[in-house]
């Protein structure tokens, strides 16, 4: 075994290091092309060092300003898991859905799990959750988006809390209720929409159709 290239970083690592991008893109320090090119070097390192570079240029966070060193490693670190009043979460890992400039659906009967993290550069993002069985009491979805949209479609009766997201210098958007229904899901979404939008609603009905 060659040791020599230092210690190997975990997803938490890259995860931590791409919000930091992601960060950096709402801010303006980056262009959504340069995004995409440091998202790319990111989800490919394996170790500390490799993380460098598309860092470096970037203010250290947190840190003093114009200090800029290797990032802070994350292995023991998992984001804060709050649930609306009453209303527990799963502490389960979560699923990692990410695409640079591509799609992301999730449509017709899927396998929903407890917790959902959704990375979007520059595409289209559509979780639908109307015919599908959702096993869950809470549903929660992070989401990370550049300049992409998030469009979550609840069945009728379902609530959603998106007081999580950060707007940045996008929009957020709930056409349901944020009170938890009995026997009804909760989607707690919450994250950063950088550029972009994020959306929750019913399906819209027209003519005997419902998108």
């Amino acid at each position: 075994m060659d040791g020599s290239r230092g210690v190997r970083i975990s997803d938490a690592d890259r995860e931590r290091a791409a919000q930091r991008l992601q960060t950096a893109m709402a801010e303006g320090r980056i262009t959504m092309l340069e995004l995409d090119e440091r998202l790319g070097v990111v989800y490919a390192a394996r170790y500390a060092d490799e993380l460098v570079p598309p860092l470096a240029d970037l203010p250290p966070v947190p840190g003093p300003p114009g200090v800029v060193g290797p990032p802070v490693p994350a292995s023991a670190w998992h984001p804060p898991v709050v649930a609306h009043p009453g209303v527990p979460v799963s502490a389960d890992a979560p699923v990692v859905l990410r695409s640079g400039v591509g799609d992301i659906k999730r449509k017709g009967r899927w396998a929903v799990p407890p917790r959902l993290r959704v990375h979007s550069t520059m595409g289209t993002v559509v979780l639908d959750f109307c015919d599908t069985e959702v096993p869950h009491a809470v549903v929660d979805i992070e989401v990370q988006l550049g300049a992409g949209s998030a469009r979550i479609l609840v069945p009728d009766g379902a609530s959603a809390d998106v007081d999580g997201v950060n707007a940045g210098m996008g929009s957020v958007t709930c056409k349901v209720s944020s009170l938890p229904q009995p026997g009804m899901p909760h989607f707690r979404v919450h994250g950063k929409a950088g550029m972009g939008s994020v959306t929750v609603r019913n399906r819209y009905r027209f003519g005997g159709h419902r998108f």
